[in-house]
């Protein structure tokens, strides 16, 4: 069996310090000591560069960009970036827990041919503590497939279809292969919905999703935003339309009219948006529950 080469670790960091300094942190802990971290900083926080320049750690290479590049463009530099076969995009808010790397690298040597690796994940809040989220119990309980403790490997229509219904997936926790994602890249021109996008495109392409049920993740959730900043974004749901509209057709050329249906309905998105109009009624902002209401209750194509 072929070891994986060292594992790539890519930080597209924006906003907190001291919760980037966590996750950088959570990297450093890692009982797999075979990993290499790349931090592209999108912002300009001060002390930010002399903090890594202290760590004294040839593993760790930071990289300050001239400009801000936004969400989806520091993303598709970090890809650019990426030397390995395999790469985390670790979101800069999130953590690892010690056996990330070992688990990652176990479930590549035991299926070496899939491009996404999805490992367990626990959900805390801003200040590390366990957090529950309706979003998370549905996607636990409704669209994530029962592993029952065993190695999962998902492929085709029916994985489309499944995550075109509700994704289940958290995308800062995944491991990818790195030829088949810089074939592709992240779409520019979307802002909230493009990691979905590059999975199901790798899906079309025949690619293989493994599900390592062993949780080895923590994924933030900022509780603060549930109720009104997040009702802000109402208008970020366009987008979504606008994806799920142009993949169902997509979807249908492909042969696949199974998933170009799920496409068409995003069950889980309407329900999403439902979910964010208490918010915006409380606080009283008539455009986003406008925004919200008309793309909850649109009718599907």
């Amino acid at each position: 069996m072929t070891r994986v080469q060292t594992l790539d670790i890519m930080l597209p960091h924006y906003g907190d310090t001291a919760l980037m300094q966590a996750a950088v942190q959570s990297v450093l802990d890692q009982t797999d000591k075979d990993w290499r971290l790349t931090v592209v900083d999108d912002g300009r926080e001060p002390g930010v560069p002399e903090w890594f320049a202290s760590l004294g750690d040839e593993r760790v290479r930071y990289l300050r960009n001239e400009k801000n590049l936004g969400i989806t463009r520091n993303f598709r530099k970090c890809v650019e970036l990426v030397e390995s076969t395999h790469f985390t995009m670790l979101g800069s808010d999130d953590l690892l827990l010690p056996t990330y790397v070992e688990t990652l690298r176990a479930a590549i040597e035991a299926v070496p041919d899939a491009a996404i690796y999805q490992p367990g994940v626990e959900v805390i809040d801003e200040h590390g503590d366990p957090s529950t989220s309706l979003g998370d119990e549905v996607k636990r309980r409704l669209y994530a497939p029962k592993h029952n403790g065993r190695r999962l490997v998902l492929s085709g229509e029916p994985l489309a279809a499944n995550l075109l219904g509700g994704n289940w997936l958290y995308f800062p926790s995944i491991c990818w292969r790195a030829d088949a994602v810089k074939a592709i890249n992240f779409r520019e021109d979307l802002s909230v919905i493009q990691d979905l996008a590059l999975i199901i495109e790798l899906i079309q392409r025949g690619e293989k999703l493994v599900v390592e049920p062993a949780p080895v993740f923590r994924y933030r959730r900022h509780s603060g935003s549930l109720s009104s900043a997040e009702a802000l974004t109402g208008a970020r749901f366009g987008e979504a339309v606008r994806f799920f509209n142009e993949v169902a057709d997509d979807l249908d050329r492909h042969g696949w009219p199974k998933a170009a249906r799920s496409a068409r309905r995003h069950l889980s998105m309407r329900l999403h948006a439902l979910t964010l109009l208490p918010g915006a009624l409380r606080h009283r902002q008539s455009d986003a529950t406008r925004r919200l209401l008309r793309y909850a209750l649109t009718r599907s194509e």
